[in-house]
């Protein structure tokens, strides 16, 4: 039965959902600030005037601190649901191609109730399954062992694994801009970047931070 009236808000996603079975990701580079609002208003003004299917569970808008990258994130509990969906929107922009991901590992850091105020997308390319989860536990493994200190402000890391085998996507969540900057003056930080450098079949692409624009929630 489709949804036919969601409901925009400007409260962050949880992204540690456990209906989330499925998680669909599209970025693309728009220039500048303004051009990337009206892109952001356009496909979720689309979303709003086509009724979705209940697997849809939520589906967030992102524009980078820059102003010169737009990303949406959408959580299904049904994989088939997000495409089939979006061939039906009526911007072609809403009909991005999107990198499938599963959610397979949460680093709870901070205390219960803090608001997100930025989210950091680290991105790797891997050569395969057994790399993603060798990466993936490696870098909880460190934030897990590291003093509260060297990365406070993180309120959460989300390890994302793409179904091809070849993408992981931590999606971490901070309190604020200024919490991340500190981060990377960091011991934390160096050392993930070394242990990435020196993992085969392991290359680090970077990381873009993002804030929340939009998101439409069932």
């Amino acid at each position: 039965m489709p949804k036919t009236e969601p409901e925009t808000v400007a409260t962050a996603p949880d992204l540690d959902r456990p209906d989330s079975q499925a998680v669909f990701v599209s970025h693309w580079h728009v220039g500048d600030r303004a051009t990337g609002r009206a892109v952001l208003d356009e496909i979720t003004d689309a979303w709003e005037r086509t009724p979705r299917p209940k697997d849809i569970l939520s589906f967030s808008c992102y524009l980078s601190v820059e102003g010169d990258t737009v990303m949406t994130y959408a959580q299904c509990s049904d994989a088939s649901a997000y495409r089939s969906h979006i061939r039906m929107l009526p911007v072609q922009s809403a009909r991005s191609e999107p990198t499938e991901y599963r959610l397979c590992r949460s680093v709870l850091a901070g205390d219960p109730g803090e608001t997100p105020g930025a989210l950091v997308t680290a991105l790797f390319d891997v050569d395969g399954p057994e790399r993603q989860r060798f990466i993936v536990d490696t870098i909880a493994a460190r934030l897990q062992a590291a003093p509260r200190a060297e990365h406070a402000g993180l309120i959460a890391s989300h390890f994302h694994a793409g179904v091809d085998g070849t993408r992981v996507t931590n999606f971490a969540e901070w309190t604020t801009d200024e919490a991340h900057i500190a981060f990377l003056e960091g011991n934390t930080r160096h050392g993930n970047l070394r242990a990435t450098r020196e993992t085969p079949g392991v290359r680090p692409i970077g990381h873009r931070r993002y804030h929340l624009y939009r998101t439409l929630k069932g």
